[in-house]
């Protein structure tokens, strides 16, 4: 067989062999889904679009300025920048794997001169060594290719590419976490921006109050105690403005921080605004699998250490390596290109470990402990995954009762003070009837601006729970439950 024929079934050889790759097959498990959310009024179902964009769904809530910080916050934070580094550098590391799958061409050339001792071993006893000076050149060309025999490479290059999907997961999650945090400080914050509004007008009509009641004693027909209590009323409300003033501060920090903005060099003038949260359209449960990002995330790692098994059974089989070379060797340079100097090898490698003391079977059994563990983790992240979204959906629905029957309270407590006031001014009874309707109506009126802000913070821990965006050409109106 000549030469040539040999290289060649010594190639097809070595394809077939690293065409078998040992160790299992990934396949994503099952888990048992519900088949539907325990929705209530006012949810919709939405058409699943696992393809389509998971952002910006803050402009949804139609707040400019909140608009605005998601965009610096985009650009500017740093956790985000480093979730995105690290997504290149996965992506670096499936390009470097996957290299192995070809082979690897090298070219080395040497010009040297150099002086041989004779003192050196002898080769010969009846030859003398002779101390010679000399010149060399040489000219070489190299390949080396790993025979992929038990699918070492393939293994490697099947878990490198899930562990980049799963950087880019995570950069997808981060991102949605980001949104989601900065969303939910703001709407923390603006709920205080709403309730040191309310204390602000308790403060004004305590003021007139304590007014009025201050110019009723002067005139005889109110006692020192009736003025003493709506001071100490007013004084309390005052506190309450401080207490509300250094949780917002606290927020603001955090809106600084999450733009990548210095704390000191950030501010948000107070705004009191009428929000409304968007209807969050809810689809089947098996669809938070497809878009929530984390668990995306978790799925992808089950991929990774799956390969890892395959890369740790290779282990078990002969490391063959091609490592054919050709080139030129001369004393003189101009003799380089001529046919003497010509020199080249072909040859095979081959290393079968015997015995290690049970290193191998140990990186084995690592191995499949790691895919176990991802495996635990993808469960506990799809039934975190499940909890929230039905967390979201049952109490978003409870939210708005509560908020809405706030806002009939607050109307109500109104008019009790209006009738105190009037039956107190007509001496039909006590100032502490009056004090009593004042205090009832700021808790009521705080009590609507907490709800609102609960409202809003459940909205986006839904979007969140849901895994981002929706298409609104998509929501269909679902039957009452």
């Amino acid at each position: 067989m000549s030469r040539t024929r040999l290289l060649v079934s010594g190639a097809a050889v070595a394809a077939l062999l690293s065409a078998c790759a040992v160790g299992p097959d990934y396949v994503k498990p099952k888990l048992d889904m519900p088949v539907a959310w325990k929705t209530e009024a006012p949810w919709r179902e939405i058409a699943p679009d696992d393809a389509a964009a998971k952002g910006p769904w803050w402009q949804r809530f139609g707040d400019p300025q909140l608009d605005q910080l998601q965009t610096r916050a985009l650009a500017n934070n740093p956790t985000l920048a480093l979730a995105s580094a690290r997504l290149a550098q996965a992506r670096a590391t499936l390009e470097g794997v996957s290299a192995a799958r070809f082979p690897q061409l090298a070219v080395g050339t040497r010009a040297q001169r150099l002086k041989i001792s004779a003192d050196r071993p002898l080769s010969n006893y009846s030859s003398a060594n002779f101390s010679t000076v000399q010149n060399e050149f040489a000219l070489s060309f190299t390949v080396g290719y790993e025979v992929d025999l038990a699918g070492r490479v393939q293994r490697s290059v099947e878990g490198a590419r899930a562990s980049a999907e799963q950087s880019a997961a995570d950069l997808e999650n981060t991102r949605l976490l980001l949104g989601t945090d900065l969303a939910a400080a703001y709407f923390n914050l603006r709920a205080l921006d709403i309730e040191i509004d309310v204390l602000a007008r308790s403060i004004a009509l305590q003021q007139r109050a304590f007014e009025l009641i201050s110019s009723r004693r002067d005139l005889g027909a109110a006692s020192g105690l009736e003025v003493a209590q709506q001071q100490a009323l007013l004084d309390t409300t005052r506190v309450q403005v401080d207490v509300l003033a250094r949780q917002r501060s606290q927020f603001e920090h955090a809106i600084a921080t999450l733009t990548g903005t210095a704390a000191p060099l950030f501010s948000l003038a107070p705004e009191v605004r009428d929000s409304v949260p968007p209807a969050v359209p809810v689809g089947v449960p098996s669809d938070v699998l497809e878009r929530r990002p984390d668990v995306a995330s978790a799925e992808r790692a089950m991929a990774a250490a799956n390969a890892q098994i395959g890369v740790a059974k290779a282990a078990f089989y002969p490391s063959v390596l091609l490592a054919p070379s050709i080139g030129v060797d001369s004393r003189t340079l101009g003799a380089l290109f001529d046919a003497p100097s010509l020199m080249w090898s072909l040859g095979v490698s081959a290393t079968q470990t015997l015995f290690d003391g049970g290193r191998l079977n140990a990186n084995v059994d690592f191995a499949r402990a790691g895919y176990n563990g991802t495996v635990a983790n993808y469960r506990r992240v799809v039934l975190s995954a499940m909890q929230e979204v039905e967390d979201g959906i049952t109490g978003g629905a409870a939210l708005e009762r509560a908020h809405t029957q706030a806002l009939a309270a607050v109307a109500s407590a109104r008019r009790v003070l209006d009738i105190a006031t009037a039956r107190y001014e007509g001496g039909a009874t006590t100032y502490l009837d009056v004090i009593t309707a004042q205090q009832a109506l700021l808790v009521t009126e705080r009590q609507a601006a907490q709800l609102l802000g609960q409202r809003l913070l459940t909205s986006v821990f839904l979007v969140k729970a849901l895994g981002g965006d929706w298409q609104a050409a998509q929501v269909a109106a679902a039957p009452a439950s």
